[in-house]
């Protein structure tokens, strides 16, 4: 038994109902419909992404205990994003996944957590906003509300350095609200917020306008994949959180709704790496990537067959296959969309770091797993059949 992998997610067989942590969000410092062209943060800069572009993903980076694997993740990125090579492969970009600063969000603490590891990462950093980005600490002496640092720090109205960065040279980004799409001339991604709950929760208003948000995004195919991104999973095989009931339902209701499935979903919440393909009875295929193994003092070990704690017999993730997974080692995602004469093509690389990267002056990261989706051109709830090499 114990040489046998899982292969599907699990849900938690007990969970507190959490649903009276709900925070209200923050105003928008944009205008609707909350779109962010990458034009506009590039500079101009943004033309060597027409015909290929590639970014990092990860989420969960930030962690209030200590956690040398925190500035060890960022360095490891910092160093691909310097490589030679073609442009189109060099990351132009970090997209957050969610809980940058633990745990309650407070501007104290970004300048440890967010700040210093990430002072040297060439480009810009986009996020949305996790869990502990959106807690209060009720044990605080300065009164603030849910995500008041993050709005400062990645929805500023422009570019300026943060008072609480502690001299860093990064500027705040100008995200025009708490959920937003990024605008990229082979990629719309729309990023939502769950707001503080373990499974998560999403506001009617943010629902109408992420359907809308999708029927729009499928306009724009087959020119640009679409990807959808929320730091709580949907689907997850581990211990600690297992998979968001509520994000499943959320997510499935939006796609009926709008006619519009996306390309693929990541995640984070999770701290460790799992990869999952969800069937549709139209014969389509939806990859789901969870990658919060970001830098948190604790990772999230895979639920053992037959742990009692977990159920796995669910109707609800019957459709839902674990295709790859890591758990007891730090890591983050490269992502590149290339525009082929066949269409775009999705390749995810994920790279972690052993556990002796400790002790090195200049540890590398390795590949752990490749992914490839390839994206077509329906224009209703289709999705991509992703292979692996």
């Amino acid at each position: 038994m114990a040489n046998v992998r899982r292969t599907g997610p699990v849900f938690l067989r007990h969970v507190p109902d959490d649903s009276h942590l709900f925070r209200p969000l923050p105003h928008p410092t944009g205008v609707y419909p909350y779109r962010l062209n990458i034009r506009d943060v590039l500079r101009g800069r943004d033309e060597r992404l027409a015909e290929g572009m590639s970014f990092h993903m990860i989420g969960d980076t930030g962690s209030v205990r200590h956690s040398a694997f925190q500035s060890l993740i960022a360095s490891a990125m910092t160093q691909q994003a310097h490589n030679d090579g073609p442009a189109c492969e060099r990351p132009a970009f970090l997209f957050h996944l969610g809980d940058i600063v633990y745990n309650h969000g407070e501007a104290r603490e970004y300048a440890k957590q967010f700040f210093v590891p990430y002072e040297d990462y060439p480009g810009p950093i986009f996020a949305i906003a996790g869990n502990h980005d959106g807690d209060v600490n009720p044990g605080s002496d300065l009164l603030y509300q849910s995500l008041d640092a993050f709005m400062d720090v990645f929805c500023d109205t422009y570019p300026r350095k943060v008072i609480f960065g502690n001299g860093s040279k990064r500027l705040s980004m100008v995200q025009p609200n708490v959920y937003w799409a990024l605008e990229t001339p082979l990629a719309h991604f729309i990023g939502l917020y769950a707001n503080v709950m373990k499974h998560g929760a999403i506001t009617a208003e943010q629902q109408d306008w992420f359907v809308e948000e999708l029927r729009y995004s499928n306009s724009l195919r087959p020119d640009k994949a679409v990807i959808v991104c929320l730091h709580h999973a949907p689907y997850s095989a581990d211990t600690n959180h297992g998979s968001s009931p509520a994000m499943i339902a959320f997510l499935e209701h939006a796609f009926k709704l709008a006619g519009v499935r996306p390309d693929i979903v990541f995640s984070g919440h999770v701290h460790n790496y799992q990869r999952f393909t969800k069937s549709y009875e139209d014969g389509s295929v939806l990859p789901y990537i969870v990658a919060g193994a970001g830098g948190y003092a604790d990772l999230h070990p895979i639920a053992p067959l037959g742990d009692v704690r977990v159920e796995d017999g669910h109707p609800a993730i019957h459709q839902v296959r674990l295709e790859n997974y890591c758990d007891d080692r730090y890591g983050f995602l490269k992502i590149s969309v290339k525009k082929l004469e066949e269409g775009l093509q999705l390749v995810g690389e994920y790279y972690t770091l052993a556990q002796e990267a400790i002790s090195l002056e200049k540890p590398e990261a390795t590949l752990f797993e490749r992914f490839v989706v390839p994206f077509h051109s329906a224009v209703t709830a289709g999705a991509s059949r992703a292979s692996v090499n």
